[in-house]
């Protein structure tokens, strides 16, 4: 504790002037008061000052009134914080447990001292808590007095004097620390005359420029100056002799080891009494660094001007300070007004369409006031001034505060993202549509399927599921040809949408498979809507060849009678399909229990899959893919073949029901893992290159817990490197049964090194949520996109939107099917890196692999 002095007629501090204007403050408040309490009787004045003090108690001061043995007899709630205790327990307290044990015996000698005369006194004192730390406060003590000039007690003003007590420890800290900087600052330091000659420089000159010290003295410094840069340095040298201004200025010194480096020279005079020149100070600081970082930093904001000018990036930029705003040239070209166009942002906020104008304008207020991260980043549409075309924009926006923490800018960046958001949602549509027919793919129908039967059962109604199929579609494909083929896909599809029309969902499952839900009374209701699409389909289609007579057969099955979900209802309804083809094509056929005989063929697909698993007649065929932009080979596709007695080797097509079993699917896949492994390490041995071997795995053997260790375990057994696996796989791996652990397991492939592709894209099982939830580096272009592939096809632009898609998401790109050379340029010039198909060669045997590498690295198909 230590009491204040007098006032000695220094200038108070800051701080200083705080508390006592604070003081003074609550003192003139509290005089009329104390003169009203002064003239009451001595009993009564507890509660008087404790009613004067709670008229205070909004003020962070404190306040209390003691009796002369030290009592408290009055506080405020202030007082009582920083006490840290309740005001009740105030009365109980005593000097010696509120006040620091240093400070008790001087404290009391200041009160003896100044209660005889009963004249204030001021102390800066600690005050204890009961959690043990204590509060340094200003403490302003004056003694009430009777009708005779006797002391009765005191009224305390106390300030919290913790702020600026930590205030001057931080300017402590930081003389200390500017301090110590300079002294270990790697600085020239000198001193020069009145009139410019140095006199002195300290030792690290001789040090960088390897010129002595005394060589430096008078104006032998100049010698060291860039020769360019002598009249500036000398003229402002000169300048500020006469004016006695602070020097700042830049110049060039040969350093020692002959190479030149850039310096901040600064100075500032010392004056005597009668403001002459006593002698200068000065530093050299070596900038060099700095300097080229600047420089290139303008090279690097004008390489980004030029790349965002070539970016089409419209600049709106505010300027608070000023209150100015600046529009682009771009910007204004961009929103459709004319160059001359003054910037208003009512105006531009007009352009914005008015279901995003609300948006867009709570975002840049929320910027200028701080009330956000800063920044803010959105798409919206705007209409153009000039023609009213509606242009999607994507809009970045930032705030710039200067070294005060106020706003001084905004920033706001427009780009038009027009082309590039109508092609996302052509992929978005691909995704879930089918491209040849338009109507919705067999993801996008289970899902509408399964929200049917969801609400069916809700309401107690009957939902019919019908699956459709164009009777000897293949015959009438190769009859017509291709473009007829799907000529009468086209029309088949708008046949079921106009008649069934809005009363049920349609789409197209693949092939020539049609679906569709609806909701009926009974099946003679279901019989009257579905059966006139079914004849003649092919009626008013034009062919280039001979006419065709051409039929569709349905089957049907009803929720709740036939199945109660999703799964149960489309094996019903298949089962009555198949039997309908068998028995009486051209009409609808209600699934029966006894309709089972179709399961019965399946059954006899899956024992020749056993046997030939049993048998060891699983082979592998290989396809090359190649680079398009050299042709050369950069891997295979493994494809699944198996060796019959009598017909030869035949594709997997005959075996496609034991893919849908998992003990059969996986046990294949785990022949042609093997085989494949065998003929890579075989490959590997013989010293080919020959990139990476993709092998597709079906969605039945991700529903084994065992899938990664197994295929790890195979190329270990092989000494093949993961690197040179790629595996494949279509959406129906994300969907089926076990799809949730297919996340883990390809996270655990992709670390291991393995490639991952995600197949069939645009058919309708990719999913642009796969591709992001998914670590797919590779996606591959359906061959359905590919055939007949040229700039001015219907396909083109989903080819370019996949291929954009792959670039930003940093993905490789496979098309399939390539068969003619037109195609392969095409894909190529659209900066798609890979293609295999006929072009390029079919699927051969191992042994073929070998002969085609051991050829000159050329596939078959001329890219030029």
């Amino acid at each position: 504790m230590r009491e204040l002095p007098e006032y000695d007629g220094e200038a108070p501090t800051p701080l200083e002037a705080e508390h006592a204007s604070r003081l003074l403050a609550e003192l003139e408040r509290a005089a009329p008061s104390l003169a009203r309490i002064a003239a009451q009787p001595e009993a009564a004045l507890p509660l008087l000052f404790q009613d004067m003090i709670d008229a205070l108690s909004q003020a962070n001061v404190g306040f209390v009134y003691r009796a002369l043995d030290g009592r408290i007899l009055a506080a405020n709630d202030f007082f009582c914080e920083l006490m840290g205790r309740r005001r009740e327990e105030l009365a109980d307290v005593t000097l010696e447990q509120y006040s620091h044990p240093d400070e008790i015996g001087p404290l009391l000698d200041l009160f003896r001292e100044h209660v005889r005369d009963a004249t204030p006194f001021h102390a800066e004192r600690r005050f204890l808590r009961p959690d043990g730390t204590h509060t340094w406060c200003l403490v302003h003590v004056s003694f009430l007095c009777d009708g005779n000039g006797r002391p009765t007690g005191t009224i305390a003003v106390v300030l919290d004097d913790t702020i600026r007590r930590n205030a001057e420890a931080e300017l402590r800290e930081s003389e200390a620390h500017y301090r110590h900087s300079c002294e270990l600052a790697a600085q020239i330091r000198w001193t020069a005359a009145p009139d410019g000659a140095i006199l002195e420089v300290s030792s690290r000159w001789a040090n960088v420029t390897g010129r002595s010290v005394r060589e430096a003295l008078g104006h032998g410094w100049m010698r060291a100056l860039h020769k360019d840069d002598v009249a500036t340095t000398c003229g402002a040298w000169e300048d500020v002799l006469v004016s006695m201004d602070p020097l700042d200025v830049s110049h060039r010194l040969r350093t020692a080891d002959g190479t030149d480096r850039w310096f901040r020279a600064r100075a500032a005079p010392r004056l005597d009494d009668a403001g002459k020149v006593v002698r200068w100070y000065g530093t050299l600081e070596d900038i060099d660094d700095r300097k080229r970082t600047e420089e290139a930093l303008r090279e690097s904001e004008e390489r980004f001007r030029l790349a965002a000018k070539a970016a089409g990036l419209g600049i709106w930029d505010f300027d608070a300070v000023q209150d100015r705003r600046e529009w682009s040239d771009d910007f204004k070209r961009m929103v459709g007004l004319p160059l001359d166009a003054e910037p208003d942002p009512a105006v531009a906020l007009a352009l914005v369409v008015p279901e995003d104008r609300q948006l867009l304008q709570e975002l840049v207020d929320a910027v200028e006031v701080n009330d956000s991260e800063h920044r803010f980043e959105v798409v919206l549409r705007i209409r153009r001034a000039d023609n009213g075309e509606e242009r999607w924009m994507q809009t970045s926006g930032w705030r710039i505060d200067g070294p005060n923490g106020r706003l001084e800018r905004v920033l706001v960046t427009i780009r038009d993202v027009t082309e590039q958001r109508n092609a996302d949602e052509r992929v978005r549509w691909t995704a879930n549509h089918d491209a040849l027919t338009g109507l919705p793919n067999r993801a996008y129908f289970n899902q509408h399927l399964e929200t049917a039967i969801a609400r069916a059962r809700e309401h107690g109604e009957t939902l019919a599921l019908v699956i459709f199929d164009i009777d000897n579609f293949k015959e009438a494909n190769d009859t017509i040809g291709h473009d007829g083929g799907d000529a009468l896909l086209r029309a088949f599809s708008a046949r079921l949408t106009a008649g069934i029309g809005e009363r049920g969902f349609v789409a197209r499952l693949g092939g020539d498979e049609f679906a569709a839900f609806v909701q009926v009374m009974d099946e003679k209701a279901l019989s009257g809507l579905v059966l006139p699409s079914l004849q003649d389909v092919a009626d008013h289609l034009e062919c280039d060849a001979h006419g065709i007579a051409c039929e569709a057969t349905a089957g049907a099955a009803l929720f709740p009678r036939d199945g109660f979900s999703t799964d149960e209802l489309l094996k019903a309804a298949d089962i009555a399909l198949y039997a309908g083809k068998s028995a009486q094509r051209g009409t609808l056929t209600m699934f029966r229990p006894q309709l089972r005989e179709p399961v019965q063929r399946r059954a006899s697909m899956l024992a020749t899959a056993r046997n030939v698993i049993a048998d060891e007649r699983v082979m592998p065929f290989y396809q090359p893919k190649v680079r398009l932009a050299d042709g050369r080979i950069a891997g295979f596709e493994a494809l699944m073949r198996w060796r019959h007695d009598e017909l030869g080797v035949l594709g997997p097509d005959r075996l496609w029901a034991a893919f849908e079993d998992f003990n059969l699917a996986t046990a294949l896949g785990e022949r042609m893992l093997d085989g494949v492994c065998r003929d890579i390490a075989r490959w590997r041995e013989e010293g080919f290159d020959f990139g990476r071997v993709a092998v597709n795995l079906s969605p039945a053997e991700f529903r084994r817990e065992d899938l990664f260790d197994r295929v790890m375990a195979c190329l270990h057994r092989s000494r093949v490197a993961p690197s040179m696996l790629e595996l494949e796989v279509t959406e129906t791996v994300f969907m089926g049964r076990g799809a949730d652990s297919v996340s883990d397991v390809l996270e655990r492939f992709h670390r291991e090194g393995i490639s991952l592709a995600l197949d069939d894209f645009g058919t309708g099982y990719a999913s642009l949520t796969h591709l992001q939830a998914f670590p797919v580096d590779v996606i591959k272009i359906d061959r359905s996109f590919v055939t007949h592939l040229a700039p001015d096809s219907a396909n083109a632009a989903i080819v370019d939107a996949i291929i954009g898609l792959a670039e930003r998401l940093g993905m490789d790109v496979i098309a399939e099917g390539i068969e003619a050379a037109q195609e392969a340029r095409y894909l190529r010039e659209r900066g798609c890196g890979y293609g295999q198909g006929y072009l390029f060669g079919r699927a051969m045997a191992a042994n073929a692999v070998l002969r085609l590498l051991a050829q000159p690295q050329r596939p078959s198909g001329e890219l030029e």
